[in-house]
């Protein structure tokens, strides 16, 4: 089941996986790690931490196989080896568990596990036989599923479970995990540490790869520092605090916590009226839903991935056609309207998907920052563009979004996850948004980027009077950010929390995962007369 022997003369403690001095450059002249050490003992869990850009993906990206270093090596039980590819990887007991599943949604659990070694009989697939190859390897790491069930029915935790699970039925002695938690509430959350503990006294070693200081301190023995490239520091996580790690990460002292005033909302700018979605499938994304976002506000949804969310960001912003119900900006219907209309009206939005809806890769920083606005006489120059005078924005917006780049021409797709995320924000904050919808803002970026788009989140609602709408995976960031909060979950509003400081995660994980649900009363407040 696996390649165990390449590992039975390590001891627990001693050095099972070490990088030494990785270098790698891309083809553009960018050193995305230079001369990095970095060194997993068996049996531990190690915390590896950085800023956006700092180099800790390329460096999991030659661990296990998908980028070839120009320079350094890398020992597995003490001997050289040569990853060159993921199935080199595996073959070597070093399995990935990515932060976007690589499951397929319409096959079995049992089927997706075995993907790769499919076991046959005769001519065809064995799929009795990979339910049994997956019942044992449940049973033998105490992980319980259900072979049977297809994945698209199960919760986001689940299909964690399953993609941890189909790594060791590879044969994974090493696990690298890329932001594990960053869609899971705070009781899924501990489900899983108590999984990765048990592995970790069986002998496992796992890289955890985490934004979350705090999830750093609970879950990890040792980290490693990477930044601007290079190999800062390892510490024992018991001698560090979260305010350590994060100086060590940015350079210089965080606020981990964003002191704000209490919000002074005004008259409502965002009317949300019995609205309904349905995907392509037919069913409900969300129904009925009905709420209001005042001036001077910021209203948090709280929600397990895939309640709805997603969908009801995307028919807000014009991306989705309203089918059922309306919404209205400063009184006025945006159904039918375009979504450059909407944005006239006052809308702007931080996609969650970045890449998709928020940037284009192949553009400029400057381009991308004007592409909402280029078309408006101020920008114009006797009919054309005035470049000028937008590389002049472009520079200052870059300097006030601390935004690391070669400079406004640079492309963005030759940015850190990071830094495009600050080229949107920076986009989006600065178009006088009468509202914004912000979709998972801070989402894979590090405590330095995170604190300085939630500060820039509470500039707009105190200085220009802004209705924000935050959907966020991050509760500790919806608590300190939001005024006020709703809970989403199957598609409906199931709580509302006018006075943010009277919960905790706890509270709004109950109410996520389905296990409470508020009267009709309580959620109708948040329709503001």
């Amino acid at each position: 089941m696996g390649n165990e022997k390449v590992f039975d003369n390590v001891k627990i403690g001693d050095d099972i996986l070490s990088m030494e001095n990785i270098t790698k450059i891309y083809g553009n002249g960018f050193v995305a790690n230079k001369n990095v050490n970095f060194t997993v003992r068996k049996g531990e869990i190690h915390g590896l931490v950085g800023e956006n850009g700092a180099g800790k993906t390329t460096l999991m990206k030659v661990l296990f196989g998908q980028e070839i270093p120009e320079e350094g090596r890398i020992l597995l039980a003490g001997k050289e080896v040569n990853i060159s590819s993921p199935l080199a990887a595996l073959e070597y007991g070093i399995g990935m568990v990515h932060q976007h599943f690589m499951l397929v949604e319409s096959l079995s659990v049992a089927e997706n596990m075995v993907l790769g070694s499919e076991p046959v009989k005769g001519i065809t697939f064995d799929y009795e036989e990979a339910v049994r190859r997956s019942t044992e390897v449940s049973k033998k790491f105490d992980l319980e599923v259900n072979p049977k069930a297809k994945i698209r029915d199960l919760s986001v935790g689940y299909k964690q479970r399953v993609e941890i699970l189909k790594m060791l039925l590879h044969g994974a002695q090493i696990l690298l995990l890329d932001e594990p938690t960053a869609v899971l509430t705070p009781q899924e959350t501990k489900e899983l540490f108590v999984q990765l503990k048990q592995l970790r006294e069986k002998g496992f070693s796992i890289v955890f790869i985490s934004h979350k200081l705090n999830e750093v301190k609970d879950i990890c023995d040792r980290i490693t520092v990477l930044r601007n490239g290079e190999s800062v520091t390892t510490a024992d996580v018991a001698s560090v605090s979260e305010q350590d790690i994060s100086r060590m990460m940015v350079g210089r002292d965080v606020l981990l916590n964003i002191e704000k005033e209490k919000a002074n909302p005004g008259k409502t700018v965002l009317s949300v009226s019995n609205l309904s979605y349905k995907n392509k499938f037919g069913l409900y994304s969300f129904k009925d839903l009905s709420f209001d976002i005042r001036s001077g506000e910021i209203l948090g949804v709280a929600g397990v991935e895939g309640n709805g969310q997603s969908e009801l960001a995307n028919v807000l912003a014009g991306l989705y056609e309203i089918e059922d119900g309306d919404i209205k900006v400063d009184g006025t219907s945006i159904k039918g309207m375009t979504v450059r209309q909407i944005r006239e009206k006052g809308m702007a939005i931080i996609h969650e998907d970045r890449m998709t809806y928020g940037a284009s890769a192949t553009q400029s920083i400057a381009e991308n920052i004007i592409s909402d606005r280029f078309y408006k006489s101020e920008y114009k120059k006797k009919g054309f563009i005035n470049w000028k005078d937008i590389v002049s924005k472009s520079k200052e917006l870059i300097k006030d979004f601390s935004i690391k780049a070669d400079g406004h021409d640079a492309e963005v797709r030759t940015l850190s996850g990071g830094n495009i995320q600050k080229v949107v924000a920076a986009r989006e904050f600065t178009s006088s948004p009468k509202v914004l919808i912000a979709c998972q803002p801070t989402r894979g970026i590090d405590v330095g980027a995170a604190e300085l788009i939630r500060k820039k989140m509470i500039a707009l609602r105190d200085k220009e009077d802004t209705a924000t709408l935050l959907f966020s995976a991050d509760l500790a960031e919806l608590l300190n950010t939001s005024d006020e909060i709703i809970v989403m979950y199957g598609g409906k509003i199931t709580a509302y929390f006018p006075d943010v400081s009277v919960i905790n995660e706890e509270i709004l994980g109950e109410y996520m995962l389905g296990l409470k649900t508020q009267s009709r009363e309580e959620i109708g407040g948040v329709v503001h007369e």
